[in-house]
């Protein structure tokens, strides 16, 4: 008898990482079965990338510091039609981005972020909120979308990322993949998460001083004149 059930979906989890040896287990034992962690070691010196490689994951060395570098260099290790990028200090479960990849391979969405909703006291400090608040108006007035958060969890397929042709290698990487996207006429969509205190003290957003030295980066994005000629993403809707 022939099953006419579908096949699990499959997708290559992006996980940029940066001394997160104590959240590590946790993460990549919520990555989706069948899914393939591929956790960009930026420099750690905790051992993060021998507890990732025993734990399964494909490990990816990104020498140059900076949370758009070490993402980019898990987009091109991808090999899946999906790809999703998740935090790895274990403030997001990556068991949540099964149904996300599942909205974008149905045709939902171009681009799917999570939009994160703090859990518990400590969860997203004043300073990240605000930070946060300030450039989804700056985003607004650029592109028009009404996304409420840039946060690190998204999906999308992985031929139309590299269309867009992301060179920010900084803190600005989330948020040129949404304005390239945006520019290219993709869908972009959010959908609600929740959101953990992290493992361990945040290398971006731990601080004042961080996170609007990550304002500053994505200023300088929103800055770029938009890209015309930019191809939309595969299974877009004329």
């Amino acid at each position: 008898m022939t099953s006419s059930a579908c096949p699990p979906l499959r997708a290559d989890l992006v996980l940029p990482c940066l001394d997160e040896a104590r959240a590590l287990p946790w993460v990549l034992a919520r990555v989706p079965a069948g899914w393939r962690p591929i956790v960009v070691d930026n420099g750690s010196t905790d051992g993060s990338a021998d507890i990732a490689r025993r734990l399964g994951a494909t490990v990816v060395h990104e020498p140059r510091r900076g949370f758009g570098a070490a993402c980019h260099a898990g987009l091109l290790a991808a090999r899946a039609e999906l790809v999703c990028f998740c935090d790895c200090d274990a403030s997001l479960d990556p068991g949540l981005l099964a149904p996300m990849a599942a909205r974008v391979a149905a045709g939902g969405a171009d681009l799917l972020l999570g939009r994160r909703r703090p859990q518990g006291r400590g969860a997203w400090p004043v300073h990240a909120r605000a930070g946060n608040l300030a450039l989804a108006r700056m985003l607004r007035r650029r592109t028009g979308l009404r996304l409420h958060d840039l946060g690190p969890m998204r999906v999308a397929r992985r031929e139309a990322l590299l269309g867009l042709e992301l060179t920010d290698r900084r803190s600005g990487y989330p948020l040129q993949m949404v304005v390239r996207a945006a520019d290219a006429g993709w869908r972009v969509a959010e959908t609600n998460v929740p959101y953990l205190p992290r493992s361990g003290k945040s290398k971006v957003t731990g601080t004042w001083r961080g996170t609007w030295q990550a304002v500053r980066d994505m200023r300088r994005v929103l800055a770029e004149p938009p890209r015309t000629g930019a191809a939309p993403a595969e299974g877009m809707s004329a």
